[in-house]
């Protein structure tokens, strides 16, 4: 699935990822959240499959299940996204070109790929990293591999900071797909969204929004969520 991007009087869509309580999902469908967000990735503190089978994933009536994979084995997600009915693959690992190449052909078409681009604290790093990535992108445009694009603040833990990284990259930047801007995004700092020359396609929450890993603060996405569309 391909949503448009939002025009120039929209609000951007709003994901809300590390989901694992059907209570807190059914809550923010219900708030027309465009995009939930489930951890495939056994080391994070919110890998869903503690919480959820992939059946009860499957059963949620919902657009927008995005499964989110680290360095995952290609059979794997595969069989995830059958098996749990996801609409969007976000591979937030070191997945190579020739990996989500080779995923795209084997996916269902209907299937999008949401490939991340972790920014650090090393400029010309993230250069090399951000062109290379583009590039790849550019070079397969018949094939367009990847549907959107995802930038977070790069970790250890890949995600899940509650850090900002310095968005004044993004201004630097041609970037040829929409895309999801992640990494410490809070009330605080919502209204410096308007300087970003390209507007993000997305808004993508989790840990500034928890009371517990896994564990929503519902009121509180319900008010950011008004919040930002305020802004609008």
């Amino acid at each position: 699935m391909n949503l448009q991007p939002p025009t120039l009087n929209q609000p951007p869509f709003l994901k809300v990822c590390g989901l694992t309580k059907p209570d807190q999902i059914q809550e923010l469908i219900s708030m027309n959240v465009d995009f939930l967000g489930f951890i495939f990735y056994e080391k994070s503190p919110r890998y869903v499959l503690n919480h959820l089978s992939q059946e009860e994933i499957s059963a949620i009536d919902h657009h927008g299940k995005t499964g989110v994979f680290v360095n995952e084995k290609m059979d794997i997600i595969l069989q995830m996204v059958q098996k749990a009915g996801l609409n969007f693959i976000q591979l937030h690992g070191d997945e190579s070109d020739d990996f989500i190449v080779e995923l795209r052909q084997k996916l269902n078409p209907a299937v999008g790929i949401i490939k991340v681009i972790r920014i650090g604290s090393n400029a010309a790093e993230n250069k090399i990293k951000i062109t290379q990535t583009f590039n790849f992108q550019q070079t397969t445009c018949n094939l367009q591999p990847v549907t959107y694009y995802l930038f977070d603040t790069d970790s250890k833990a890949f995600g899940g900071t509650g850090k900002q990284f310095d968005w004044n990259v993004l201004n630097e930047l041609e970037i040829p797909l929409p895309y999801f801007l992640s990494g410490g995004i809070s009330e605080d700092n919502i209204g410096n969204i308007e300087m970003l020359k390209q507007q993000p396609f997305a808004l993508d929450i989790n840990s500034k929004f928890e009371i517990e890993p896994g564990y929503k603060n519902i009121d509180r996405i319900r008010e950011f969520k008004s919040l930002y569309q305020q802004n609008k």
